[in-house]
């Protein structure tokens, strides 16, 4: 194990999306590494019992990111009970599916709200604590569907189509990657980094229908793993990572180079 995966003592991270694979897999990496590590996931439990740091630091806090309230609400509380927050990690996202001429309206906004919105709500309310500390890390997952336009080959199999993310993943997920851009620049003369890693499929429950034929064309010849993102992201938030910033971190098995 390299120094700088093993450099988060005293460090106090927020990770959205935190009971997922991705999450979960993150923040125990994160605290194995000495981190204290706030797991935030709209299946967590309610708010309320959150009323102490040993709470905030070892279950797992309700959160709608969407709720600019609550994030907020939330990244006030980590302040007063653990202390400010220096690393931001984005997980929460939603995929979805289907062709965009079926693709209700309704869809379109749950998807660019969730992946879109709530992970700028949950960058928004870290700025003002990283600013005053003169230091911070945020990374946002975004996709490699948010750079090809999609994994799916209409014109081959239409039925692809059905099983691979939609119109309105892609554009959340390019959402994210312009706004991390916007954001390392904006925040880089306060020493905070704001970087994105671009997977491609992960074998999580979100991709158990992905199809065959496009595993296929996976160059290493596998889905990634949920290691595969973590150790990416422990690279971005150590201190030895500080000169990269406005990076889109394509961990995708070669599926696109750029």
């Amino acid at each position: 194990m390299s120094e700088c995966s093993r450099s988060f003592a005293g460090r106090v991270a927020l990770v959205t999306g935190g009971q997922g694979v991705i999450g979960s897999a993150l923040i125990a990496a994160l605290r194995e590494r000495g981190a204290t590590a706030v797991c935030a996931d709209g299946a967590g439990t309610a708010d309320r019992r959150f009323a102490d740091a040993q709470a905030l630091a070892t279950d797992a806090v309700r959160l709608d990111v969407t709720d600019r309230g609550a994030i907020a609400g939330l990244v006030e509380r980590i302040g007063t009970l653990i202390g400010p927050v220096d690393l931001l990690v984005n997980v929460a996202g939603v995929v979805s599916f289907g062709s965009a001429e079926a693709l209700a309206e309704a869809e379109w906004d749950r998807v660019i709200d969730i992946n879109l919105k709530g992970s700028f709500l949950a960058c928004q309310a870290v700025m003002p604590g990283m600013r005053r500390q003169g230091f911070g890390r945020i990374i946002n997952i975004g996709s490699v569907v948010g750079k090809n336009a999609g994994n799916a080959r209409p014109w081959i199999d239409p039925a692809e189509q059905e099983r691979a993310g939609n119109v309105a993943y892609g554009v959340s997920k390019a959402g994210v990657h312009v706004m991390t851009g916007f954001l390392a620049k904006e925040l880089a003369a306060h020493g905070i980094t704001v970087n994105a890693i671009a997977p491609g499929p992960i074998a999580t429950p979100m991709t158990t229908g992905f199809p065959a034929q496009l595993k296929a064309l996976i160059p290493v010849g596998r889905m990634g793993a949920a290691a595969d993102v973590v150790h990416a992201a422990l690279f971005l938030a150590s201190r030895e990572a500080g000169f990269i910033t406005g990076e889109v971190l394509d961990v995708n098995g070669g599926m696109l180079c750029d």
